[in-house]
Order: C-alpha cells, then sequence, then structure tokens
C-alpha cells in the first residue's frame, strides 16, 4: 500500500485551515526534569473535542458531488463519531454513525447534536454493521484510520508540530502520540519524518489494549479479541487492531510502541487538569503518562511533545478522576 506523502499532508492542511484548530505547542514547566522538558499538542482545543476532525473534514473534502449526495457511514467510539457528524452538517451532507452501546453518554449526545444519525449496537458489531448499511442504503463509508484521506488529515498534527518547533527554536527530540487503529499515529509519524528527520516517534497504548504494542515487538500485525481491548478506561483505544494502511506506516516510521496501566491513565487525567489546565480524556491522557511514568523508556534527548488527543470525558469519570 502507498503511503500518504508531504503533497497529501500539505493538501489536507489547505483543506481543513479554518475548520480544524491550530492547536499550540503548550511549554510544561511543572513536568520539567533534569533529563526532560515537556510540551503538550492539546488536540482536546479542537471543536469536536479530539483531533478526529481533521481526517474526517478532509476525508469528506473530496467526495464527489455523487458522493455526497449519498449521504455517509461511519462507526466509532465517540470521538471520530462527533468529527464525521460535525463535518457533514458543515458540508449539508447526510451522516449514519454507528457507535458501540458502551459508548459514553457525553460522546452519543454530542454526536446527535451535530445532526447524525446514532444506531446503538454490541461492540462486536461495530466495525460490520456499516458495511450492511452501505449494501442497503449506498451510504459512502468513512472509515476511522483505514484511509489514506484520514491518515493525512491526521497528519497535520505532525506538520503543525514540526512548524511550531521549528519558530520555538525547539530541539525536538522525542513526540508521544496515542495509538488506537493508528491513524493519528500514522499521519503524524509521517509528517514529523518528512520533515524532522531525527525526531523519533513513540505510540502510547494502554496496557490492557496492548495490540499495537505486540504487533511491533514482534513485527507481525496482531488482532486482540475485544474482550481484552475493552477492559481498559481508555475507550477511545479499545480498537482490538492497528488497521492495514496504519501498519505499513508504523512500520516504515514508528520508533517504540510502549504501553501504560491504567492506574497510570487515572492519576494523568487528573495532573493534567490539576497542573496543565486541560481536560482530558483517557485516551488523550496516554501519552502524558508514559512521559511522566515511563521516562526511563523514551529515547536520548531532552525536548518532549505529547499529543493530548482527545477531552470528551464523561463528567461524572471526570469528577471521579479528581477526586
Amino acid at each position: 500500500m502507498a503511503l500518504v506523502t508531504l503533497d497529501d499532508l500539505r493538501d489536507a492542511q489547505k483543506r481543513i485551515a479554518g475548520v480544524a484548530v491550530r492547536t499550540p505547542l503548550m511549554p510544561c514547566p511543572w513536568a520539567e526534569t533534569d533529563a526532560h522538558t515537556l510540551h503538550l499538542k492539546p488536540e482536546s482545543l479542537q471543536p469536536t473535542g479530539a483531533f478526529k476532525i481533521r481526517g474526517a473534514y478532509n476525508r469528506l473534502a473530496v467526495l464527489t458531488e455523487e458522493e455526497r449526495a449519498r449521504g455517509v457511514v461511519a462507526q466509532s467510539s465517540g470521538n471520530h463519531a462527533q468529527a464525521v457528524a460535525y463535518a457533514a452538517r458543515a458540508m449539508g451532507i447526510k451522516a449514519v454513525i454507528v457507535m458501540p452501546d458502551t459508548s459514553p453518554a457525553v460522546k452519543v449526545e454530542n454526536t446527535r447534536s451535530f445532526g447524525a444519525e446514532v444506531i446503538l449496537v454490541h461492540m462486536s458489531e461495530r466495525d460490520t454493521t456499516p458495511a450492511d448499511l452501505v449494501a442497503e442504503h449506498g451510504y459512502v463509508w468513512v472509515p476511522p484510520y483505514d484511509d489514506p484521506y484520514i491518515i493525512a488529515g491526521q497528519g497535520t498534527v505532525g506538520l503543525e508540530l514540526a512548524e511550531d518547533a521549528t519558530a520555538l527554536d525547539l530541539d525536538l527530540r522525542t513526540v508521544l502520540v496515542p495509538v488506537s487503529g493508528g491513524g493519528l499515529i500514522s499521519g503524524t509519524a509521517a509528517a514529523l519524518k518528512l520533515t524532522m528527520p531525527g525526531v523519533r516517534i513513540v505510540g502510547v497504548e494502554p496496557e490492557l489494549a496492548g495490540d499495537a504494542s505486540e504487533s511491533f515487538r514482534t513485527g507481525e500485525q496482531k488482532v486482540w479479541p475485544f474482550e481484552r481491548t475493552h477492559r481498559t478506561i481508555a475507550d477511545g483505544l479499545r480498537t482490538n487492531s492497528l488497521g492495514l494502511l496504519p501498519w505499513e506506516h508504523v512500520q516504515a516510521y514508528v520508533d517504540d510502541i510502549i504501553t501504560v496501566t491504567e492506574d497510570e491513565i487515572r492519576s494523568t487525567v487528573a495532573v493534567l487538569a490539576r497542573r496543565g489546565r486541560l481536560v482530558a480524556e483517557p485516551s488523550g491522557a496516554v501519552s502524558t503518562a508514559a512521559y511522566l511514568h515511563h521516562a526511563d523508556q523514551l529515547p536520548q534527548g531532552r525536548s518532549v511533545a505529547a499529543v493530548v488527543s482527545g477531552g470528551n470525558v464523561d463528567p461524572s469519570l471526570l469528577a471521579e478522576l479528581l477526586a
């Protein structure tokens, strides 16, 4: 499969301009140590609360008029759902979103608020139901990560990181990125490796949903049963395997994938709120958790950036984690 190119990434950056927020690269003096400094890329500040708007808008922007008229269908635990619904409403496109019946209520409600039809199914049916709907209604499927336009859109995170690190004269050595299906890390890693060849990309996922880490270690794409990945509090990272195209990008551009524990994720959500003044959902906190709890596993080099991928956390869970 063809990897996304720098032209693909820059085209995506032009398409999403004015729709996705150019999130800042925030210094975190409270997290500085003798060995490392930390900057955060808070994608929680996006209009839908997560990075997913970048890929979703880029994908819908290249639909033909005939495809737009048919409408779109997508499956998601929440953040891709909201992004597709938001982008579809902006373009006047009908959107149907398939979500697990265990999705956080806040994500379901937000998706509906953007005008999408939401169909709740068992987690085991999330990834198969869209094909049935395509066959029945002719919708265009908008996958959450296994698509070159989705990957290129998410990769604009990496373009901004490179541009801002250069503008700040920051000797950026390591970038930590959450891993689920692999769209975000694929695009971000491609963008950074193609513009800042010396930077090292480290993926982070929950220990309880460590399929990507195992795949990386063994060199063979692994699939975990949903019963295993569903154990983690990080609901956005419960995908049971990297996508086919993301797996190609991971092998080409990613330097390591490490895991964090549930306690580390929980405590980091609280740290980001109290010290970083950022609301992060558990899925978005894993990269910062790796910095705070696994610095010994990070590559040599002082400057580290972590992508906070989203902030769509259920208020009751946030209150529990801050208690």
